[in-house]
């Protein structure tokens, strides 16, 4: 049994149907009361439990913070009656593989490597996988005591390219760890990292998996998947997998709420209120949700109540939306109180626009009241470049700003009650040829995952902007790009243009921090996203751009925003 992992929470195991002709594997028999640790709970093998009553004892002892599973349970009913208040049983779909010693998969896709877990670091990337999965991590001593385990096996997927941890997977040997006599083996927490332009790494750990016990004998290898999740079912069917019948039983936690409880119109709301209303909800504060497109929520706790849309709350006063939402009032508040900003001007007249981008080489056009990359052409350097930018700016309605083209990293960081509380490098979207994919057939597939990893916050125009990048690099949207080969094609790193984000919040100079949490008392603001260009987030050098008055704090994660934006908001519940 697996959890297939992909942007939904806790997608654990189940269990399956024993087969019917038992093999000769499991010399030693079946163990009493058998369970494994796997790092981040136990498996508790069902079979193996003299009474239903002693099962059900068992998960009730579960660890707060994880998630224990009981798989192969023959006779639910008895053990949810022994306490169903506290049990659920699991709603997912089981799927099954037989083994075959002889067969011989694929190797894996072009520019990934499938390895075990050799180094403390590997679990370390297994955890920020598994957070940006919102998956519950693994602990790491756990994991390191048992690396060797020939019960189980800890995979990561490496881009060849960067060596960079872009999938990771858990594989369990039902007979080394709980003695099992059918000679089975299960897949657990396949993750893959949403952000890389790779694919072909969730693939390439189930394919090494099924060789892998294969090899060692095992007649099948399980897994499950929540009923919903029709892209992990259309890739398990690919591979060979056959859905069979079975139950698997947990304790009802928060990791496991959505599985248990009645949040279906909660998972109406986008992920950056989303993140909001689960915390708040944790903590047993009231949440009505007025406007599910909009994300505007009201939190209502101990006679206190506040507003919400998304992170913007009434603590923002209207003066402090003003200097944020206009990107020339921005600058000129934050310049005011001696932050570093690039020089700007309001489009407007033609000669004067051209004087200042010839003043400093290069500009960026930008609609001054847009938000989340629309409208933005970067690095202008001609007249007639300069004319296109502004026309596509004024589609965006207001002024137009021509700014002073800066380099650096795009950083973003997220001051909350007026401190730091997250820093993350924001990446242009980029693609990595195959050596036989046109660069638009290229953009189709990376926008499609990150559409489906961001609840379609992201995705990969193909506009003029993304033409004029490609050109810029003496390609276009036909060619056909080397294996291997990474080209950028937005100059712009949002989010909602396909771009990536990249936590270095302990790597932040503390220049920097103080620049910014300077900038939100400089506008009035308890909870901001302010935009920097740096050469490295551990250097004291910037440039402030963007002050951001509605951040999304969904994309922080490991970072704790959610839980500071609810301190913030009622301090009583921390």
């Amino acid at each position: 049994m697996t959890a297939l992992h992909t942007g939904i929470p806790d997608q654990g195991g189940r269990p399956l149907p024993l087969p019917e002709t038992q093999s000769t594997h499991g010399e030693e028999g079946l163990r009493p009361n058998a369970m494994l640790d796997v790092g981040w709970g136990r498996l508790l093998f069902g079979p193996s439990f003299a009474s239903p009553q002693e099962l059900a004892h068992e998960l009730l002892n579960e660890t707060p913070g994880r998630r224990d599973i009981a798989l192969y349970v023959d006779a639910p009913q008895l053990v949810l009656a022994e306490a169903p208040s506290e049990l659920f049983l699991d709603p997912s779909l089981i799927f099954r593989r037989q083994l075959h010693r002889e067969e011989r998969l694929p190797q894996s896709a072009p520019g990934i490597w499938v390895r075990a877990l050799t180094t403390r670091s590997d679990i370390g990337a297994i955890n920020r996988l598994y957070t940006s999965r919102h998956m519950v991590p693994v602990d790491p001593q756990q994991v390191w005591r048992q690396r060797n385990s020939p019960a189980v096996i800890y995979l990561v997927a490496e881009d060849e390219r960067t060596g960079e941890v872009i999938g990771s997977a858990i594989g369990v040997d039902h007979v080394e760890a709980f003695g099992d006599e059918y000679g089975g083996s299960s897949l657990w927490c396949l993750a893959v990292d949403p952000q890389s332009p790779m694919s072909g790494a969730g693939q390439s750990l189930v394919n090494y998996l099924i060789d892998y016990y294969a090899q060692r004998q095992r007649r099948f290898i399980d897994l499950s998947v929540l009923h919903d999740n029709h892209t992990a079912i259309g890739l398990y069917q690919k591979l060979g997998f056959e859905q069979v019948t079975g139950f698997v039983i947990k304790k009802k936690n928060q990791i496991n709420e959505k599985l248990f409880a009645d949040t279906t119109d909660l998972a109406r709301l986008n992920p950056y209120a989303r993140i909001i209303v689960d915390e708040a909800r944790r903590r047993g504060i009231g949440v009505e949700v007025l406007d599910y497109a909009a994300g505007i929520f009201k939190l209502r706790y101990a006679g206190h109540e506040m507003l919400c849309r998304e992170s913007l709350t009434e603590l923002t006063g209207g003066v402090a939306m003003t200097w944020c939402q206009d990107k020339v009032l921005t600058l000129r508040r934050l310049a005011s109180v001696g932050l570093r900003v690039p020089q700007q001007r309001t489009a407007g007249d033609r000669d004067a626009d051209i004087a200042f981008m010839e003043e400093f080489d290069s500009v960026v056009v930008k609609p001054a009241t847009s938000e989340q990359g629309r409208g933005i052409s970067m690095n202008i350097t001609t007249p007639e470049e300069l004319d296109a930018a502004i026309a596509l700016a004024e589609r965006e309605g207001g002024h137009v700003v021509i700014e002073e083209f800066c380099t650096g990293q795009d950083l973003r960081i997220i001051v909350i009650g007026y401190r730091v509380v997250a820093a993350a490098i924001r990446k242009p979207a980029e693609v990595v040829g195959d050596g036989s994919s046109t660069i638009a057939q290229l953009i189709e597939r990376q926008s499609a995952r990150r559409a489906a990893a961001t609840g379609g916050e992201s995705r990969i125009p193909v506009d003029a902007e993304t033409r004029r990048c490609l050109e810029l690099q003496g390609l276009t949207l036909e060619s056909v790009l080397d294996k291997d080969q990474a080209v950028s094609v937005r100059r712009t790193a949002n989010l909602h243009t396909g771009g990536t984000i990249h936590d270095v919040t302990g790597q932040l100079h503390p220049a920097l921090r103080e620049a910014a949490e300077t900038a939100a008392r400089a506008l009035r603001i308890p909870v901001v996203g302010l935009d920097f260009l740096v050469p490295t987030p551990a250097g004291s050098e910037y440039v402030v751009i963007e002050a951001n008055e509605r951040p999304g704090l969904a994309n922080h994660e490991p970072q704790p925003t959610a839980q500071r934006f609810v301190d913030l908001l009622f301090p009583l519940t921390t």
